[in-house]
């Protein structure tokens, strides 16, 4: 019994330390300036061989980001203030070896690329810069505020023990207009 105990805690600290290590590699930077909060953000390691091959393979892979600007309330839950849903997906196409990288925020698509780089489909998967996801006119002034995102792919690939892949991070700041 106190064997079977000590293996389930072992295994449990394994997954503590994976789900850890996961969380750092979501870099968030919230920005406020020119009237709206703007967030970039950085999926570090996520493009791995998996995601290598699923894209040399001709599956369409598709990361998605739900970015969310909360307020946190003591002692109750926290306030979700606003909330966005970012895809970026990578189609490769064997004929003309040519990525079509797009870009949708909402289900609105707002951007299409080409590419026959692979460096450009590594930084339109995992990198977003400065975007737009809420008006400061419409915060309280001098009050905490945090930008929460959690990151997940599809095909999901391979996990630690099978686990889905989803990623969680978040950035805390201060509206002082």
């Amino acid at each position: 019994m106190m064997r079977r105990l000590g293996i389930w805690c072992v295994v449990g600290l394994a997954l503590l330390g994976a789900v850890a290590s996961a969380a750092e590699t979501l870099r968030i930077v919230p920005l406020v300036t020119d009237g709206e909060v703007l967030v970039s953000f950085e999926l570090a390691d996520a493009y791995t061989q998996d995601v290598r091959d699923a894209i040399a393979s001709g599956l369409r892979t598709t990361f998605t980001y739900d970015v969310e600007l909360r307020m946190p309330v003591a002692g109750w839950v926290d306030r979700t203030i606003a909330t966005a849903v970012i895809t970026t997906s990578s189609q490769y196409d064997n004929l003309t070896r040519r990525n079509t990288l797009s870009r949708a925020i909402d289900g609105r698509v707002l951007e299409v690329v080409l590419t026959e780089n692979e460096a450009t489909v590594r930084e339109w998967l995992t990198t977003l810069k400065r975007v737009p996801i809420y008006q400061t006119s419409r915060l309280d002034a001098s009050h905490d505020y945090f930008v929460r995102i959690r990151a997940r792919r599809r095909p999901t690939g391979t996990s630690l023990f099978g686990l889905a892949s989803t990623i969680t991070g978040q950035a805390r700041f201060t509206f002082i207009p």
